[in-house]
């Protein structure tokens, strides 16, 4: 299912106008960027699919596993599988010893001073849009959800266009884990650093990264600081500090983002060990990690997901 979103001239914000200025010359040109950003509405779309599809499927598969490793154990590594062994049954390997060594030194390291499980970027993203702190596009009912004044009458609906759609599940498309990462999250609308989450232990800062960057940029927007934020963190291997944590309110911020910046430095903790104890990330056994193979792991109202927890940011208004 895809989903579309208008943006009128009422919420056309500074940071909208800049994504267009700044964003769009790269997906098509200066000229065509230039005019959207010079125009009251303009679309912006993104894709939602349910449990049922092929690659969601395969998502609650991996996390499924994931949920009954972290119940039997909750320092269980996974993300690795034999592959020349692998045929109906799934012969799962120790972690990598390379790997092993460098991340948590064999079980040896304390939590403050376990590396990333990997390299990457993550990013966490919200706004002040819709209640969740969500972007509006990453909505998936139509009416009953989008106020009124983002559909008029040239608005068009497009429901099942091919006609025909009876055959579905990996009957009709094979399906693959990981490959829904814009719907998982943000709709395309916040950043992506590529990395699949679902069937990963929360060593993998693919996942953790993210989540705790999204806490982070979601606490900024609840505690007024902006409108608009993302969050992104940087890893290296085996490395526990971030190489880099960036802050951008889309000129939306109510104080410098260098400030914003220090103050989400002084409050969270980036190291992958301390965000697996903040956020209490291997507690398992209920079908925490499954609930997330569908339907997005940000924006839920669920105990279980706890980076969606605001943290309370203090500052001083300079205005006040």
């Amino acid at each position: 299912m895809v989903n579309v979103c208008f943006y009128s001239s009422r919420n056309l914000t500074v940071a909208h106008r800049k994504f267009a200025t700044l964003i769009l010359p790269h997906l098509g040109g200066v000229e065509r960027s230039t005019k959207m950003a010079e125009l009251d509405t303009f679309l912006f779309t993104s894709e939602s699919v349910n449990e049922g599809h092929p690659d969601k499927l395969c998502d609650q598969i991996s996390d499924a596993v994931l949920d009954a490793c972290l119940a039997e154990d909750p320092n269980s590594k996974v993300a690795w599988l034999d592959a020349d062994h692998c045929k109906v049954l799934v012969s799962i390997e120790q972690q990598s010893p390379d790997i092993a060594q460098g991340v948590h030194g064999h079980f040896t390291k304390r939590p403050e001073e376990i590396g990333a499980g990997d390299q990457g970027h993550m990013f966490g993203y919200a706004t002040d849009e819709t209640p969740e702190m969500m972007p509006l596009s990453h909505e998936h009912v139509i009416k009953p959800v989008i106020p009124e004044q983002y559909l008029d009458e040239k608005t068009i609906f497009h429901l099942n266009p091919s006609g025909r759609f009876v055959i579905g599940g990996p009957h009709g498309d094979a399906g693959l884990t990981g490959r829904k990462i814009i719907i998982d999250t943000y709709g395309g609308w916040g950043a992506h650093g590529g990395g699949a989450s679902s069937g990963k232990d929360p060593t993998k800062v693919d996942r953790s990264g993210a989540y705790i960057a999204r806490q982070a940029a979601k606490s900024i927007v609840a505690s007024g600081l902006a409108r608009r934020c993302i969050v992104q963190v940087s890893y290296a291997i085996g490395v526990p500090e971030p190489l880099s944590v960036f802050v951008d309110t889309y000129e939306t911020g109510k104080i410098p983002d260098k400030e914003i910046l220090k103050n989400v430095l002084e409050n969270f903790d980036f190291r992958p060990g301390m965000i697996i104890i903040d956020l209490d990330l291997k507690r398992g056994g209920n079908g925490r990690s499954l609930k997330t193979a569908a339907y997005g792991h940000f924006g839920r109202d669920d105990p279980d997901f706890t980076w969606e927890l605001v943290k309370p940011l203090k500052w001083e208004n300079p205005s006040a």
